[in-house]
């Protein structure tokens, strides 16, 4: 796509050429693009034909939103705060994508136990079409804001320098067709759902603590390890600084565009770390990247050498020296 800001405009009348320059992303296309024919504004509403945003339009605007934060605070003593404002604007698309998504699983619900449940009669028809078209309505919504809120995530992530993280047809039966549709579409959005929430491909594993200022060495790594595993997965323990930050950098660098999966600390205790590092083996990695850290890092490497996995280990020494302490000490 043109960057809108390597483009202006002098005047309004200038803004629809401008436009007619330029294209939509295909995730914009795809989503806004090509609505559904008929879509419903809530239950009891009549199903109605209504215009999508124009995919375009959208795109720039999102990004557009975040940048103006960047822009308007730069340089002025408030600067600092852009990246925490702009993380907020696109936690705003994520809250409402993920209230739709909850809606959609229980539209989805009902669905399935009105798909379960045969009629034969025009009013189970009819009720049935109605919640698959209710629930294909909020899935097409969640999709839209998702693809906001990803494109946002993106704009900020190229300028703050981090990334943004808080997710065939049927055989005709006696059932009858409007049955057989919503049964076809529950197993549709299933799959949707969980390539959304549990991306496929071979497993690599990353380690580092929360303290690590060699963001090179980590990326010149992963480089060559995703030429050898172009569809890899990542999994990092999800600390938002230090190693894993970096490494989630990496991933979302738009010429790599790799799935994270950030696995966290879940439960108390002191075991619930060292339980994760056996999850994470479970996991069955084709590589590891660790770096030098507590003991907790010690134990993943004993877990995943045991287990036969080629790892690549830095050592806290090895990192390059730290540019940004060198220059506060000497001044």
């Amino acid at each position: 796509m043109t960057s809108i800001a390597a483009q202006s405009v002098h005047r309004f009348a200038d803004l629809s050429q401008l436009y007619s320059e330029m294209t939509a992303s295909p995730e914009f296309q795809a989503v806004f693009g090509e609505p559904l024919g008929l879509t419903v504004s809530g239950p009891g509403e009549a199903p109605a034909e209504l215009d999508m945003p124009e995919p375009l339009a959208v795109q720039a605007d999102c990004g557009g939103v975040i940048a103006c934060l960047f822009d308007l605070l730069g340089d002025t003593r408030l600067e600092a705060l852009a990246p925490e404002i702009a993380w907020g604007f696109v936690n705003s698309f994520h809250f409402v994508a993920s209230k739709l998504e909850r809606r959609e699983d229980g539209l989805a619900r009902e669905l399935g136990d009105l798909a379960r449940s045969y009629d034969p009669s025009e009013v189970y028809a009819r009720e049935l079409e109605e919640k698959q078209l209710l629930c294909q309505t909020v899935a097409e919504q969640r999709a839209a804001v998702e693809t906001m809120r990803d494109f946002a995530a993106e704009t900020y992530r190229a300028l703050s320098g981090w990334p943004w993280s808080p997710s065939r047809g049927s055989k005709p039966t006696a059932r009858g067709a409007s049955q057989i549709d919503a049964l076809d579409f529950l197993r549709a959005r299933q799959l949707a759902a969980r390539e959304r929430h549990m991306p496929q491909g071979p497993i690599v594993v990353f380690s580092g603590p929360a303290l690590w200022h060699d963001f090179q060495q980590i990326w010149d790594r992963l480089d060559a390890i995703h030429a050898r595993v172009p569809n890899m997965t990542l999994v990092t323990t999800g600390q938002r600084k230090g190693a894993d930050a970096i490494a989630a950098a990496w991933a979302a660098r738009p010429e790599k565009r790799v799935p994270l999966v950030t696995y966290g600390l879940y439960g108390t205790g002191s075991k619930v770390a060292f339980a994760r590092n056996r999850k994470l083996v479970d996991l069955a990695p084709v590589e590891a990247l660790l770096c030098e850290g507590s003991g907790l890092q010690a134990n993943l490497y004993q877990l995943l050498r045991e287990a036969g996995v080629p790892i690549h280990a830095f050592r806290r020494e090895g990192q390059a020296p730290d540019i940004k302490l060198r220059r506060r000490n000497a001044a």
